[in-house]
């Protein structure tokens, strides 16, 4: 588990450990981020090594003046490592989140280590304005909104950034065919057991997120980023249906 989210006691994630009566639709909210950390960590395969390098990208790509997005931020672990890579340079962090019990948590992360300037929003990311930035990051953000507004929101970041810029984007992704899909998600159920979660949480969360987190396949992925006006996109990471990619104007 990345450092940052350690600073606080974590709790174990048992919010499906019980038979319920009725699944609802999953939301960040109180009950979720007081287990968030322990959720992620056991639920998304390779997770601290994606946050870990979204510091060293940043550290790469990061240039004075400029500003560091953090888009669905959550807990705020890509702000914190970002901020970490960046160290002192002349650069804005940018960290924005719609849910408040998330956001909440993540400033009192934030208050807890030496970050250069700061500025965190309660807002939804398509009302966000994207200016003069040389790092965003959609962390596993972009899967919650409706399909159909994911392109006009890659097209604001896209026409937001630096031309040196680059956009961190990780997903959970959908199989190329039926038997693909299968087998990673096979994978995928088999990673969370291992990690302590029983079939009937494995079954209820994803009753949860059925309409709630919407998967597409990679090759949509890279297409819609190359809509969006991103002349290269490279996939960086994968461990089973979980990836992220690199994108530049």
């Amino acid at each position: 588990m990345p450092q940052s989210e350690q600073d606080e006691p974590v709790c174990k994630d048992r919010l499906y450990a019980d038979p319920q009566e009725r699944i609802d639709s999953f939301v960040f909210d109180e009950r979720v981020a007081a287990v968030f950390s322990d959720m992620i960590s056991r639920s998304v395969p390779g997770y601290a090594t994606i946050i870990g390098m979204i510091g060293l990208l940043a550290e790469q790509h990061a240039t004075p003046g400029s500003r560091l997005y953090d888009l669905g931020c959550s807990l705020g672990a890509a702000t914190l490592s970002m901020g970490r890579a960046i160290g002192e340079r002349d650069c804005c962090l940018v960290a924005v989140d719609n849910a408040q019990a998330m956001l909440d948590k993540a400033v009192r992360q934030f208050s807890r280590h030496p970050l250069p300037k700061l500025e965190t929003y309660c807002a939804d990311i398509r009302d966000v304005a994207i200016q003069d930035a040389s790092v965003v990051v959609l962390n596993f953000t972009l899967q919650f909104l409706p399909v159909e507004e994911r392109l006009p929101l890659l097209k604001r970041i896209h026409a937001g950034m630096r031309e040196d810029g680059v956009l961190i984007l990780s997903e959970k992704f959908a199989g190329a065919d039926e038997e693909e899909d299968r087998e990673l998600i096979r994978l995928h159920h088999a990673f969370k057991r291992a990690n302590g979660y029983s079939d009937l949480e494995i079954s209820q969360k994803r009753a949860a997120l059925e309409e709630v987190l919407l998967p597409e396949t990679l090759s949509v992925h890279k297409a819609r980023l190359r809509e969006a006006g991103f002349g290269r996109v490279d996939l960086w990471f994968q461990c089973f249906n979980f990836v992220s990619f690199i994108a530049r104007p």
